[in-house]
């Protein structure tokens, strides 16, 4: 079955569409779900297998192998069609979760959570492609809104729902149980979606994506390093053939006649702040959002099941923005307004997380965890719709994938990132407390958990929890300033008008 597009949206019937929407969305929660899911099953996975030391790569090869292959799944679709990489992508997926589920290690559970990356990786991007092709622009900011809120739900409920099947099944199921929802959607895709044909013949830029790939791994190990002060003579070394690498991949993407990643991008406005936002973004969600959990055990003392109940207001402040921005998107063709009091929100709440301490009232932190994935929703799918009305319809998969690379880039910075910022701010704190109560601390920062704290004397635990409060504040201020650079971007955005569907008019 073959189709062609008429201004780059496919002509099929409304319940194609629906149909096609379905395995999307499921597609889209399941490969976003993946990310967060293996968060409350670490502890029994690192008892079973070993290996605390590799206890951060089982979640960072999974976002960094999602980083890396994001262009390249955007440039294959422009230039094989969508549906058969969507099906290389979620094959790739299925594997990787089968391997997971069988793994007898944690190198081994590693290496399979990057295979399973290299396709969720692809489905994040694909998904809101193949959106472009089959609704229009202002429908389209509708059901990415929807889009939007599963992703950002996968990251609330995934926790809970990982901790759950690992107590009543074991923690293998958290990813076996992919293996038949995965197979519907090939069998749905492969029926509903049509074949797009393509008139050029596929050239793939495989140097400037390796290299492109090599450039992201170093920029998130190097800005961990940075960040938790340990930069040495080597650390200069790297920074200094990073700028080199950077340079020949800029070089490389001026020469390839099929650029991974178009450099043409950053000339247009629209897309260059975009971008740039969507780094932001990242770096502020994904990146943050995954310490809050600790910070709630750590300053306020709550167990670990009532700190999950605390991420219900972030679930109904993330689903409430994503889909009304959605709609009012869809109904006014505009969306920059949404952006900017995006970002302007972004600032005030993190400012606000920033005074949250052992004292605060655990309803205003709950108004706090309201608020702030309700500024998230409010420009997720803005900054979409903005680059795909913005590129040429054979551009549509690139710039997609470019903009969701910018966000997994953030996320994966700001995984590495923040880590540094409180472990220097915990190593700072340790410092300057007394011998005698530091002797009788773990040697390990990092070993200073909740149940520790709650077993430390009264006047020592106040003041370990007092050294988390002032370490956490390193990540808010330094949220803080990236949500004020992306209010002053915001405001350079057009404030364009998406067009009208014609055909639906005359109906």
């Amino acid at each position: 079955m073959s189709s062609t597009v008429s201004s780059g949206v496919l002509d099929i019937s409304r319940k194609r569409q629906l149909t096609i929407y379905f395995a999307i969305f499921t597609s889209l929660f399941m490969s976003a779900l993946d990310i967060h899911i293996v968060a409350t099953a670490l502890p029994t996975i690192i008892s079973e297998l070993g290996n605390m030391e590799l206890f951060g790569w089982v979640s960072g090869a999974y976002i960094l192998a999602t980083a890396v292959v994001t262009p390249f799944y955007g440039k294959m679709a422009d230039l094989f069609g969508t549906k058969k990489i969507f099906i290389v992508a979620i094959v790739l997926f299925t594997v990787g979760s089968l391997a997971c589920g069988l793994a007898w290690s944690m190198p081994s559970l590693i290496a399979a959570r990057v295979l399973q990356g290299l396709g969720g990786g692809g489905l994040m991007t694909l998904c809101f492609v193949i959106l472009a092709q089959i609704f229009e622009p202002r429908e389209r900011a509708k059901y990415q809104g929807w889009s939007m809120a599963a992703i950002s739900l996968a990251g609330f409920v995934g926790p809970f729902v990982g901790g759950t099947i690992t107590q009543l099944i074991g923690w293998q199921y958290i990813f076996l149980l992919n293996l038949p929802i995965a197979l519907l959607v090939i069998g749905v895709m492969t029926m509903a979606l049509p074949n797009v044909e393509k008139a050029s013949r596929a050239k793939i830029d495989y140097m400037g994506g390796v290299l492109l790939a090599l450039i992201i791994i170093a920029i998130t190990f190097g800005a961990e390093k940075l960040a938790a002060g340990q930069v040495g003579d080597l650390g200069v070394l790297v920074g200094g053939l990073l700028v080199i690498a950077i340079a020949i991949f800029i070089w490389i993407e001026k020469k390839a006649a099929e650029p991974v990643l178009p450099l043409q991008f950053f000339s247009n406005p629209t897309i260059g702040i975009s971008l740039a936002m969507s780094l932001i973004t990242g770096f502020c969600t994904l990146g943050l959002m995954i310490y809050f959990a600790l910070l709630l055990q750590t300053l306020t003392g709550l167990p670990p099941a009532q700190a999950g109940l605390m991420f219900i207001p972030s679930t109904i402040g993330i689903l409430l923005s994503s889909a009304w921005v959605g709609s009012a998107i869809a109904k006014t063709g505009r969306y920059k307004n949404y952006v900017v009091v995006s970002m302007g929100l972004g600032f005030v709440v993190l400012s606000l997380f920033s005074m949250v301490g052992a004292s605060t009232p655990l309803w205003m932190i709950g108004i706090l965890m309201f608020s702030y994935p309700l500024a998230i929703g409010l420009q997720n799918q803005g900054l979409m719709v903005a680059v795909q009305n913005a590129a040429q319809a054979k551009d549509m998969g690139a710039v997609t994938g470019s903009i969701n690379l910018a966000r997994m880039i953030g996320a994966s910075i700001g995984l590495t990132v923040n880590s540094g910022l409180i472990i220097a701010g915990l190593a700072s704190g340790q410092k300057a407390m007394s011998a005698e109560n530091v002797a009788r601390l773990p040697k390990d920062v990092t070993q200073i958990t909740p149940d520790v704290i709650a077993t430390l004397p009264t006047d020592l635990a106040m003041q370990v929890v007092g050294i988390f409060e002032r370490a956490f504040d390193n990540i808010f201020y330094f949220g803080v300033g990236l949500f004020a650079i992306g209010f002053v971007l915001s405001l350079f955005l057009k404030n364009v008008q998406l067009p009208i569907d014609k055909k639906k008019l005359s109906r």
